[in-house]
């Protein structure tokens, strides 16, 4: 089949149109890390990975493409199928900033095929596969939350601390102010869960937050519970 230049060239433009679109499907990131601590110190619990015991450090939940509006895209592409091929040479970071706390207990790669194919694919013009992934774990170790906090004195012992003082601590360390996302402990105490950062489209640094997410609100006062136990798992 034959096609004249004019139509030629209104596919052409069609591609690169299509291109375009895909490559800025999205404004920003939202790099979200939790703490362990939190996700086990509830009504659900939790269950230790395979591997072990995760290290008493944040540990990185996703990354996730966002729009300025404070939507996001999901699922862009489902024919672009996790693949542990390509990244098994971050597969020892993985393990220890990208664990897996969910029952029962895993090796991983379940929580890391669902946060590509939900959120990595609307990114992949930018980022591929092994590109998101070790963007992730590159600015999880930036952040350095743990470090952060613990240098303004505010440490996982159970003990509570206002949000302003926790939002401080990250700022002067990381630069740009973070949003706090907590839950509720059994005893129904909100408590430290997760932070979000916000990165560039690129995924390379830190930038000022376009907008918050519309997550579960905290009290002034909020708990930071140890991660710290004698069992071996749950």
């Amino acid at each position: 089949m034959k096609f004249s230049r004019s139509v030629l060239i209104k596919l052409l433009v069609v591609q690169c149109l299509a291109v375009l679109c895909v490559s800025q499907n999205f404004d920003f990131y939202y790099i979200v890390q939790m703490w362990p601590g939190s996700y086990c110190d509830t009504r659900q619990s939790c269950c230790y990975p395979k591997t072990g015991k995760p290290a008493e450090d944040f540990s990185i939940h996703g990354l996730w493409p966002n729009y300025n509006d404070g939507k996001y895209p999901q699922n862009c592409d489902r024919g672009n199928y996790f693949d542990e091929s390509k990244i098994s040479d971050l597969s020892s970071r993985l393990v220890k900033d990208w664990p897996t706390l969910a029952c029962p207990s895993g090796d991983g790669f379940k929580f890391w095929e669902h946060e590509w194919e939900k959120h990595g694919t609307c990114s992949e013009s930018i980022l591929d596969q092994h590109s998101y992934f070790q963007s992730a774990l590159d600015l999880k170790n930036k952040a350095n939350l743990i470090q952060a906090l613990n240098t303004a004195g505010i440490k996982p012992d159970g003990k509570f601390y206002s949000v302003e003082s926790i939002k401080e601590a990250i700022k002067d360390s990381v630069g740009y102010e973070p949003y706090i996302d907590c839950n509720v402990d059994t005893s129904g105490n909100h408590q430290l869960y997760q932070v979000y950062l916000c990165v560039n489209a690129s995924g390379t640094d830190f930038i000022e937050c376009p907008v918050f997410p519309h997550g579960r609100r905290c009290g002034s006062e909020i708990e930071f519970p140890s991660f710290s136990s004698s069992r071996d798992e749950l």
